[in-house]
């Protein structure tokens, strides 16, 4: 992330370099040398401080590093609040100040904060309605948007990046800790648990690491889970972890830190990626129950679907319509040594099946395809990834490959067990309860999506752990807002029995974005249209359901102003 001012190029005789690629000349500096015994010499350690001016050789546009080497270096002060739009979007404000107050985010938040909480709640505002996390871009939003901070104060990039740079994991602990220390912990909840990672391309993030990632990045990455009630439907926590730990050995530690909040009666609902005989083990000895998709105890899963094939099917009594799907339950043990009874709940979807079914065709067919170009050649390749669904032929004398037969008994297997899928709990329950749970999964996959879609999260624009753990903090609250502003427009259009395309969180704020604030040759900000029905709607979903409402808080805004 590069800042949008100018300054002067630090004047430090060997320590500034300067390094031109594809146009642009970066600036560099040596912070330190690292004395190497065994090599009888220095090696420089050098960080990227900003990139020159094409117009000022003498100036450069400087990034966070410059802020973190050259603290006391002056920069260009923030805008001024008077250089503010004539209008102001207010709609999605609206409704983002009006989830703050209920949640009381806006106490906690400034009593954490202190004198910047404003600043916070407005960052928060920025990446939910903006649907971006970039410091640089803040500016703009604020420029035509009504803001929390005192007075309604414009702060540069700058200013942001060192507000950022400010925020101590103490304080986001303490967070964490106020926002779960009221909950009932007598109520039994179920608490999804899922995993993402993202992207970190920069600078001294200690937990950057290369790891298994879930989009095909290459780059270094960091670990990010979320728990979610989703009998209350909240995020509870968060947790960030080195991107080189696998999600199954994570668990553990998630489950100490579900102790360490109060939460006794609760049960996991986990993917099949955290599925373990020791993570089942220690759930059990922590008193939590599970609902968990079955993984890496394939031939257990087979066994179930097969001895129970074609005995539920077609049975009007196992049917559940709510999935279009048919289930049955059958109790059992995990492994040899369990101890507990456990529930396996199969279940069949025509739908999947077919899904399955073409997809598996769709494999084997490309598999045959990209076979028929090796035959008459000696393959120097592995051919390891066709042999489970191919009987691989070699001339013996010259090993040419001659060509290849299905293993028919192998695809026969596979499509027998296409549309099928095993579910374990530990709590006794029917098969449509075990899915209904699991089914719940969807509402904290939702929010990694709109994490990654819809908040301009799939990355760290960062350069250190304070900024990581800072921009992890802050999103977590924007998640904490956006997730309600998803939970209650999915109630308004089950309530209403209707789907409207602009009832989805994107749609909606991008329709209430459309409410406007213009100020006229008095300096007066006023409402400059009424509210459409399409706006009414969308306000009724929080609760609003007047839009004088909607004119008071208008004037409210133009007094602050």
């Amino acid at each position: 992330m590069y800042f949008d001012y100018l300054v002067e190029i630090p004047k430090i005789t060997g320590k500034i370099y300067k390094q031109t690629r594809k146009d642009v000349t970066y600036v560099h500096f040596e912070y330190a040398k690292i004395y190497k015994p065994e090599k009888k010499y220095n090696i420089p350690k050098r960080t990227t401080i900003g990139k020159v001016c094409s117009d000022n050789p003498e100036m450069m546009y400087p990034n966070p590093n410059y802020l973190k080497y050259f603290p006391e270096a002056e920069i260009p002060d923030e805008k001024s609040s008077e250089s503010r739009s004539s209008c102001l979007h207010i709609g999605a404000h609206i409704i983002i100040m009006k989830i703050i107050k209920e949640y009381g985010l806006e106490k906690m938040i400034a009593d954490i904060i202190g004198k910047d909480s404003g600043l916070f709640m407005d960052l928060v505002a920025y990446t939910i309605i903006e649907e971006n996390n970039a410091g640089q871009y803040y500016p703009d939003y604020a420029y035509n948007h009504p803001l929390m901070t005192k007075g309604m104060h414009i702060f540069s990039d700058s200013k942001v990046s060192d507000f950022i740079n400010s925020i101590s994991i103490d304080q986001s602990v303490e967070f964490l800790n106020k926002w779960n220390e009221n909950r009932n912990f007598e109520e039994k909840i179920y608490i999804s648990y899922d995993s993402t990672n993202k992207s970190c391309q920069a600078g001294d993030v200690s937990l950057a690491e290369f790891g298994h990632s879930k989009d095909g990045s290459d780059k270094p990455q960091i670990n990010y889970a979320i728990a979610y009630d989703v009998h209350n439907r909240e995020p509870l926590f968060y947790e960030e972890y080195p991107g080189s730990i696998v999600d199954v050995s994570q668990l553990q530690f998630t489950l100490e830190k579900t102790k360490s909040y109060g939460y006794k009666n609760v049960g996991f609902i986990i993917d099949r990626g955290y599925f373990s005989k020791a993570n089942i083990k220690y759930m059990d000895k922590c008193g939590y129950d599970f609902v968990i998709m079955m993984k890496g105890m394939k031939t257990l899963a087979q066994e179930l679907i097969l001895s129970n094939k074609n005995t539920f099917e077609d049975k009007r009594k196992h049917s559940i319509r709510k999935y279009k799907t048919s289930g049955i339950t059958v109790k059992g043990i995990l492994y040899p040594s369990d101890r507990k009874e456990r529930y396996f709940h199969v279940f069949y979807s025509t739908k999947k099946h077919a899904g399955e079914r073409e997809l598996l065709e769709t494999k084997i067919d490309r598999y045959a395809k990209q076979l028929e170009k090796y035959k008459g050649k000696v393959v120097k390749k592995s051919l390891e990834t066709y042999e489970k669904y191919f009987d691989l032929i070699f001339h013996d004398k010259d090993e040419v490959f001659v060509g290849a037969r299905e293993r028919t008994d192998v695809i026969d297997r596979e499509i027998n067990l296409c549309g099928y899928f095993v579910i374990i709990t530990s709590e006794e329950m029917s098969a449509v309860d075990a899915l209904s749970l699991y089914k719940q999964r969807d509402a904290s996959e939702k929010l990694f999506r709109g994490d990654k879609s819809y908040l301009g999260n799939k990355s760290f624009r960062v350069h250190s752990d304070e900024s990581v753990d800072a921009k992890i903090f802050m999103e977590f609250v924007a998640l904490i807002v956006r997730n309600k502003i998803y939970t209650s427009l999915k109630d308004k259009m089950q309530k209403d029995d209707k789907k409207s395309n602009y009832m989805t969180v994107p749609a909606a704020l991008k329709e209430l974005e459309k409410i406007e604030m213009v100020k006229r040759l008095d300096g007066i900000y006023r409402l400059d249209h009424a509210v459409s029905s399409n706006q009414k709607k969308i306000l009724k979903a929080f609760g609003i359901k007047d839009v004088t409402v909607v004119k008071k808080m208008a004037e409210a805004i133009s007094k602050q102003l």
